[in-house]
């Protein structure tokens, strides 16, 4: 599916008039096309399901690790900044931080390629715990680990600018697939790694 700027040029133009000013005045005349190139930007992953996705990023490597039923080797990457907006107000969900952790099964994925699949996850209309759920579904895809975590930290425009406006508000959700959910020893190395 792509993002169809045309239309957005039209709707933008419509909500600067509703809004009750002159979309042909200078510093907003080009305000239309300027935003839908924007928003063709910044929802980028609403052109892709998590499949493809995962088929996008599916860079592995063969992995010569002895990896047994009950081991406990994570591989963990913490502070992958990415940013989203919020379905409900069309908001920014800034200063997000994800971690991503799994416990590889004979392959492991390209360090860059988790980064990129939270990043395109984030570029859709999303909620919070959905990026979470939506990043772990596609790594499971990727790595075919069924042992995921993703932990997310972020700010919601929504909360901190408008309704109750309280400004550094944090929101942290977590997504634990597999192991990571029956594995207390394995979820306590993760908790360790993650607070360091």
């Amino acid at each position: 599916m792509a993002i169809d700027t045309e239309a957005i040029e039209k709707h933008i133009r419509g909500i600067l008039i509703a809004l009750g000013d002159d979309p042909n005045r200078e510093g907003l005349k080009d305000t239309p096309k300027r935003v839908a190139k924007m928003y063709e930007e910044v929802f980028a992953g609403m052109c892709y399901s998590n499949a493809e996705i995962a088929k996008m990023f599916d860079t592995t490597f063969a992995d010569d690790l002895i990896v047994n039923d009950d081991s406990r080797d994570i591989v963990i990457m913490k502070d992958i900044q990415i940013f989203s907006h919020c379905e409900h107000h069309l908001a920014l969900m800034y200063d997000m931080k994800v971690t991503v952790a799994y416990v590889p099964n004979k392959k492991i994925i390209g360090l860059s390629k988790i980064a990129r699949i939270a990043d395109m996850v984030g570029r859709r209309l999303q909620l919070q715990e959905r990026i979470g759920t939506d990043i772990a579904e596609t790594m499971e895809m990727v790595t075919t680990s069924s042992d995921i975590a993703v932990i997310i930290e972020g700010e919601h425009a929504c909360m901190t600018t408008r309704g109750i406006k309280k400004p550094g508000t944090k929101t942290m959700s977590t997504t634990f697939r597999g192991r990571f959910n029956t594995d207390v020893i394995l979820n306590n190395k993760l908790m360790m790694l993650y607070n360091k």
